[in-house]
């Protein structure tokens, strides 16, 4: 696996085809990378108390690493 943290990779197919980010994180065990502010999901959150109140995240789905080219700097 080439592609390490922090670096910037387009994503060539899929919803999100033409869109450049920078990787947060990597999961080599399921050939997995998160990028920053791409392919965004819903979490509802149920309070955990009484007193809590419910609350709706924003977080960042895995892509498949064959989904992304790493982006060369030159």
């Amino acid at each position: 696996m080439k592609i390490k943290k922090n670096d910037t990779v387009t994503i060539i197919s899929g919803k999100y085809k033409g869109q450049e980010g920078s990787v947060i994180k990597i999961r080599k065990k399921y050939n997995q990378i998160i990028i920053k502010n791409i392919n965004l999901k819903t979490k509802h959150i149920r309070p955990k108390k009484e007193d809590d109140i419910g609350t709706i995240k924003k977080i960042e789905a895995p892509i498949h690493i064959s989904n992304v080219l790493l982006k060369k700097n030159n």
